[in-house]
């Protein structure tokens, strides 16, 4: 039953959960002291820089927590209402005013707390008392010379452009901007933190990334949702059924995620041996009252839910925070540089067989396809049951492209892409080429609409309504533009390769794996553009899709010229630092990258011309067989209208003739 009523008492324990969430960290700093800094060679910056730092940075936390819950609750648990732009587009808008004006408030909040941590946490990993940072040379170096202020500086912008966008407009869309935007300046933070540092790092680092990303949904939705109880509202999450194993499928994620994060930081010891054991426990045990909480509100008993809700959320995020401040187990593992860079070592050259055994899960891309592979499956059943038939053959292109991608991110090409410049370049040509011609061919938003119904007039907006208001947006009318699609399939490689970007981002994890993700994602979006199921907000002509696709072969041909010129070594200095056990040749490995690049650009696209040629013979066929079930049906008279129009003329030309 929905609660009508003030719960004064629960807006106290609310706050109470705050302030608790503030102090553990604040302890944890203050007992720890030096001895958080001093162990991994930083010098203490002091006890009011340190104990200042931590407390912006767990306000700065909860905050982000917050703004992710409440645009989360506002898209797809709260009220919404059709509206149509000037352009006659079908829209939404959001037509809740809690969520709003606690997104409003909690990013005012969010973008302070990251501002003022551009500074405080940039002195404080240097060692930076606060008083240091008044002299401008100490300032600057504080600022440039780590990883911890330009991550802030995305999270203040990202703020920022929540708060404008939430203030300015009331569209779905606009909410679904913010909320993507949101979680970025969310993992900004995250990914330079502790998963960066020590073997299996990359583990550490992916799991990190899906973590965040789930967890500020699924505990941000939980806080916003005991908001709601608290000051007397209906929980709207009761409204959807997709919550019930929506929230489910997130606490699995977050235990799991949670244990490779166990793993990683332990590096073999025992969890009752460090601090960093003993909080991840108390993590494992607060969203065991998350899961109690999600019970207990779907089974009716909401206060009792909303306590249990909040309170989970809240310990996991101090034990998270207090561990920002204890330097984990694996941080005095001994690593190689490859280890450093990559958080593996490399014992072998890359040759055939090497690249065939050695596989190493890339559980970013793993979990992205697992998640892919079972929505795609769930809306074939779902079709099926409704009595409706999906081609099999789009099933099978969408499921060959995700293990494409799993067996170029996870096998040998993924393992050594890092190391080797070849190999790198090759996975790239295949996530950018390759994986997304079966991925367009698989038609998912097409399946979506199909499988997905459409709410009953009156109703509240579904899924099926957002997808729409998505493809009717104007944000990608101007992403899916064949121009802007064309120019970045195409600069992407110049701009990453040809200028010092490559070298830069080749150092981290999260960089990496941001480049194969961007190659994707533009790989699909021109591909989509040219021969995909999915109908795009600017449909092409025949020839103008030919033309697309043969006007970007002379670009890749003369970007594999480039590289197989007698050139700079791309990311030479990265290369030159990076510790491997076999002869390399930066030169001849270049030159090879640039062959691929030449001939893994060419063999694709030819593919994809066949496949355009057969896309057209079969719409070719359609449309003269409904020619002729016209004809013969005798509802096309345009043959005879057209035998009257010879009549017409015949009769002109023969009384012309008679005048003269």
């Amino acid at each position: 039953m929905a609660p009508t009523r003030h719960r004064p008492w629960l807006i106290r324990y609310v706050v109470l959960l705050g302030v608790l969430a503030v102090a553990v960290p604040l302890v944890t700093t203050g007992v720890t002291g030096p001895g958080s800094y001093l162990p991994i060679a930083r010098d203490d910056p002091g006890r009011v820089t340190s104990l200042i730092t931590t407390f912006v940075r767990a306000v700065t936390d909860l905050s982000s927590l917050v703004v992710v819950g409440a645009l989360a609750s506002a898209l797809f648990a709260g009220k919404a209402r059709p509206v149509q732009d000037k352009a006659s587009r079908r829209q939404l808008e959001v037509a809740e005013w809690f969520e709003p004006v606690v997104v409003r408030r909690a990013a005012t909040v969010w973008a302070i707390g990251s501002g003022l941590l551009i500074g405080l946490d940039s002195a404080d990993s240097n060692g930076y008392s606060l008083g240091k940072l008044a002299d401008p040379k100490a300032l600057r170096f504080a600022l440039l010379s780590g990883d911890a202020g330009r991550s802030w500086m995305v999270a203040f912008v990202a703020a920022i452009l929540v708060l404008v966008t939430c203030v300015l407009s009331a569209r779905w869309i606009g909410y679904a901007i913010a909320l993507w935007a949101a979680l970025v300046g969310s993992l900004a933070p995250v990914v330079v933190g502790q998963i960066l540092v020590g073997p299996r790092h990359d583990f550490g680092s992916d799991a990190g990334i899906v973590q965040t990303l789930a967890g500020q949904v699924l505990l941000g939705v939980a806080v916003v949702q005991a908001l709601r109880v608290a000051t007397g509202r209906r929980v709207r999450v009761l409204d959807r059924v997709h919550w019930r194993s929506t929230s489910a499928v997130l606490l699995g994620v977050l235990v799991a995620t949670e244990g490779v994060l166990l793993w990683f930081k332990l590096a073999g010891s025992s969890p009752f041996a460090s601090a960093t054991g003993w909080l991840s426990l108390a993590q494992f045990a607060a969203l065991g009252l998350v899961g109690g909480g999600l019970v207990a509100v779907y089974r009716g008993r909401v206060t009792s839910g909303a306590v249990l809700l909040a309170g989970g959320a809240a310990g996991f995020v101090a034990a998270g925070l207090a561990m920002t401040r204890i330097p984990p187990p694996q941080f005095f593992v001994p690593a190689s540089i490859s280890q450093i860079f990559f958080g593996f070592d490399l014992k072998v050259p890359p040759g055939f067989g090497a690249l065939a055994a050695q596989w190493r899960p890339n559980l970013l891309f793993v979990t992205a396809a697992a998640v892919a592979i079972a929505g795609y499956l769930a809306g074939v059943r779902r079709l099926a049951r409704q009595g409706e038939r999906w081609p099999v053959a789009r099933t099978i292109a969408w499921t060959l492209g995700w293990v494409l991608i799993i067996v170029v991110t996870s096998s040998g090409l993924g393992t050594y892409s890092g190391a080797d410049f070849a190999v790198h370049m090759a996975v790239h040509m295949a996530l950018n080429m390759l994986a997304p011609v079966p991925l367009v061919l698989g038609g998912p938003i097409t399946l979506a609409l199909r499988a997905l119904p459409a709410a009953p007039k009156g109703a509240q907006p579904g899924a099926h309504e957002w997808i729409l208001a998505f493809l009717h947006s104007r944000p990608l009318q101007a992403l899916y533009h064949p121009l802007f699609v064309f120019t970045v399939y195409i600069g992407s490689y110049y701009a990453l390769y040809l200028t010092n970007a490559f070298g830069a981002l080749m150092r981290f994890h999260w960089a990496h794996q941001l480049m194969n993700a961007h190659f994707l994602l533009v790989g699909c979006l021109y591909f989509g553009l040219v021969i995909g199921v999915d109908r795009t907000p600017h449909q092409l002509p025949s020839l103008a899709k030919l033309a697309v696709l043969l006007g970007a072969m002379p670009f890749h041909a003369f970007f594999g010229v480039i590289l197989m010129s007698d050139g700079a070594i791309i990311g030479q200095s990265f290369y030159d630092h990076l510790e491997v056990p076999w002869k390399r040749d930066l030169a001849a490995t270049q030159h090879v990258a640039g062959g691929i690049a030449w001939a893994g650009s060419e063999i694709p696209l030819l593919i994809v011309v066949v496949v355009l040629a057969l896309q057209w013979a079969i719409q070719d066929g359609r449309a003269a067989r409904r020619i002729d079930r016209h004809l013969d049906s005798g509802l096309d008279d345009s043959h005879d209208a057209y035998n009257a129009m010879l009549q017409r003329l015949a009769r002109r030309t023969e009384s012309t003739q008679e005048r003269r």
